[in-house]
């Protein structure tokens, strides 16, 4: 029989019950993740959130009623099971559960569109279109723990620092960058665009006397990548703090990064090793590579690379193979960069930009910003964009702009290097790329 939950209510997570409770009655509420019927005995492996707890039942040692309940089970059904604990060796966290009382709160439809005890493993696409089945999995679930730990330390590293968090726009009526990476939406009776960053609004901020500021929050780009580390919708980690140049915000870049890895080694042991992966936390001072160094560097591993050029895929894996773990990247041509980057004042060809990546995978970018209003709408023009499409922008930099510096950490990109997996969908609950628009 199928019940509402009425007065019932759960009275342990699986991972809080222990060989320490020995005797005592618990009640727990989950999926049926597994059933074992051996004819006098049935196991049922209850999941929660927090993992596993084996429900055994002797024919003989229960009700013939709750027996023949647990028989009629279907697998991923929601059930609440009432019972005494015993100890047992072989069963999750040495206990199992003799059942007094079982109610099936929701009947699962079978078949399954896939197995979320991964005896039969599915295709991506498959996964995500299932996706509410698939984070059933411990390991695909434990990603998002890990996540939410990342999220949770960036917020927290940030407040410690004496930071204040705020929140932007992401409807937009011009380009933050320039260029045509941008969602178009009907806005009323004109256009308006997704926001492809906070930058603007950020360095704004800086003129608004805030001093230091962050937010996490959605990003959107109108990318025609279909790759395996870029998303048309992600989550950005951003920074702006005034009175500092590039080498202060690398400086908290790098403590960030440490604080988070450390965080996550701490905290969510049980999801690292549900995803076999060995986090090893980062030295305190991330080495530096020079622009043309790099150049250099990609050219001996045999990729064709000149002077003035981005990375491309291959310059990227070239590096990988050459650096292990964080590095940044510094002297950047001025080129290459976004307007609002201020140039070396002795080398003005060369900018005061960074990037940090981890192997071949770019994580973050910043830099120290043009605070000038002057060398700030020369730079527009220089890139051909109109500075008449930035009016707002630039009026906070005609009243007292202090200098200031910054950067955006993409937390999709750093929940892979932190879980290891190889695919930026797998760390995004619902990804947005350019052939998925659901779930």
């Amino acid at each position: 029989m199928i019940n509402s939950l009425k007065n019932l209510r759960r009275s342990h997570y699986s991972k809080e019950i222990t060989p320490e409770l020995n005797g005592e009655e618990v009640r727990v509420m989950g999926w049926t993740h597994e059933i074992r019927d051996l004819g006098g005995i049935i196991f049922v492996l209850l999941r929660d959130r927090d993992g596993l707890i084996q429900v055994t039942a002797p024919s003989k040692k229960i009700e013939s009623e709750i027996f023949e309940e647990l028989r009629k089970l279907k697998k991923e059904s929601v059930i609440s099971v009432k019972g005494k604990i015993q100890e047992s060796n072989k069963a999750p966290n040495g206990v199992e559960l003799l059942p007094v009382e079982i109610t099936i709160l929701n009947e699962s439809k079978q078949p399954l569109p896939l197995d979320p005890t991964e005896k039969v493993k599915a295709e991506i696409d498959t996964r995500l279109d299932s996706r509410f089945l698939d984070l059933r999995k411990p390991g695909v679930n434990g990603i998002f723990k890990i996540k939410s730990v990342i999220l949770n330390s960036a917020r927290n590293f940030f407040i410690e620092n004496d930071f204040i968090e705020i929140n932007t726009p992401k409807l937009v009526a011009s380009a933050t960058e320039g260029g045509t990476e941008l969602f178009p939406i009907t806005y009323f009776e004109r256009e308006a665009f997704l926001g492809q960053s906070p930058q603007l609004y950020k360095q704004m901020m800086m003129s608004a006397g805030f001093d230091k500021v962050f937010e996490i929050a959605q990003i959107f780009r109108a990318e025609e990548h279909d790759t395996l580390r870029h998303l048309n919708e992600a989550i950005s980690i951003d920074m702006e703090a005034s009175f500092l140049n590039q080498h202060d915000v690398m400086e908290y870049l790098e403590k960030m990064i440490i604080k988070i890895s450390v965080d996550v080694k701490e905290k969510c042991g049980s999801e690292l090793d549900a995803l076999e992966h060995d986090l090893k936390i980062p030295t305190e001072t991330f080495p530096k590579v020079d622009y043309a160094d790099l150049v250099d560097m990609v050219n001996s591993k045999g990729v064709n690379m000149r002077y003035g050029e981005d990375l491309s895929r291959a310059a990227e894996k070239a590096m990988g193979e050459l650096m292990d773990g964080f590095y940044f990247i510094t002297g950047w041509p001025q080129e290459i960069k976004p307007f609002y980057v201020l140039p070396e004042d002795e080398h003005p060809e060369i900018s005061q930009a960074f990037d940090l990546m981890y192997k071949d995978l770019e994580i973050s970018s910043g830099a120290t910003r043009v605070h000038q209003y002057d060398l700030l709408v020369k730079q527009i023009k220089d890139k051909g964009l109109n500075p008449e499409s930035f009016e707002t922008y630039l009026a906070a930099f005609e009243y007292g702009m202090p200098p200031h510096a910054g950067w955006g950490v993409g937390a999709d990109r750093l929940t892979m290097v932190l879980t290891g997996v190889q695919n930026i969908r797998e760390t995004v609950l619902f990804p947005r790329d350019r052939r998925r628009l659901t779930p």
